[in-house]
């Protein structure tokens, strides 16, 4: 008999997602179905699949998986669009919930209109934990030069449960992201390779990002890139401890009030179909 699998469509800023209900339904191997399902052309296409789990160690767990298969330990437009999926599917109705990740508990809080707030914890600045061999010491590692294809960079990297490499540029559309992108991701420097962020303050309140990640290309948004971002950002003097996001499917608003603090990501969760995936004779 032929099986199909029941999935939800979402996005969070662009940044798309097929969510899967492990609570509600036997799942099969999801690295091999995340590559199927994420295929743009002959599955459903998403940058990422999001899978339902019980968890011991908090209210839910979110397993994330790369359009390539490569599971991934956080992603913050993710947890946004996983935790408007559990309540508008009636798992929830608390207006904050706990979320186990490979990259540790992430808070997220219901901000009305399907918008979500998220506790992204403290940002990790310390090289050998992010990990990156750019420097060594307790980091932060901020304006390092890299030599990247015959050009001469400046990276900053922090992580956020997920590590990112953050590129300061003139303009970010008019940057080669196809083609610098890939390098930065594989570079030997980022042994668990990186998601690459090419950015532009434009004012102290406002900055334009355009991110490669890791096993899924460039995608339209990405959360924990927006965060960590900011955080170079704010630790350069840049801007203030409050900013906008702009990237190229919409903008996210990201605080980090001090250098103690943890670091909190508000944005949108949507949406956008359900349908039923054939998979074939069991």
């Amino acid at each position: 008999m032929s099986r199909a699998l029941a999935f939800t469509k979402m996005h969070g800023a662009g940044n798309d997602f097929v969510v899967l209900d492990g609570l509600r339904e036997a799942l099969p191997p999801i690295e091999p179905l995340a590559r199927r399902l994420c295929d743009r052309h002959f599955g459903i296409g998403a940058d990422q699949l999001l899978v339902v789990r019980p968890s011991d160690a908090a209210d839910y767990r979110m397993e994330i998986f790369n359009a390539d298969g490569s599971q991934v330990e956080m992603c913050a437009n993710g947890i946004r669009a996983f935790y408007k999926y559990l309540r508008d599917r009636g798992h929830t109705d608390a207006d904050e919930i706990r979320v186990e990740t490979l990259g540790g508990i992430v808070r997220p809080r219901w901000a009305g209109r399907d918008r979500v707030s998220v506790d992204m914890g403290p940002p990790i600045l310390a090289p050998a934990k992010i990990p990156t061999t750019l420097t060594g010491g307790e980091g932060p590692v901020l304006d390092v030069p890299l030599q990247l294809d015959g050009e001469r960079l400046r990276v900053s990297s922090v992580s956020m449960g997920n590590p990112h490499a953050i590129v300061f540029v003139d303009d970010p559309d008019a940057t080669p992201v196809e083609r610098l992108g890939p390098l930065l991701e594989h570079h030997p420097a980022f042994p668990n390779r990186v998601n690459a962020e090419f950015v532009a303050v434009l004012e102290r309140g406002r900055i334009r990002q355009r991110t490669w990640e890791r096993g899924a290309g460039e995608t339209l948004a990405c959360g924990s890139g927006a965060c960590a971002v900011a955080v170079v950002s704010m630790l350069r003097g840049l801007v203030d401890r409050a900013v906008r996001i702009e990237l190229r499917g919409g903008e996210l608003d990201i605080e980090w009030p001090d250098d103690a603090a943890h670091v909190r990501m508000t944005g949108p969760a949507a949406e956008v179909f359900t349908g039923r995936f054939p998979l074939g004779e069991d």
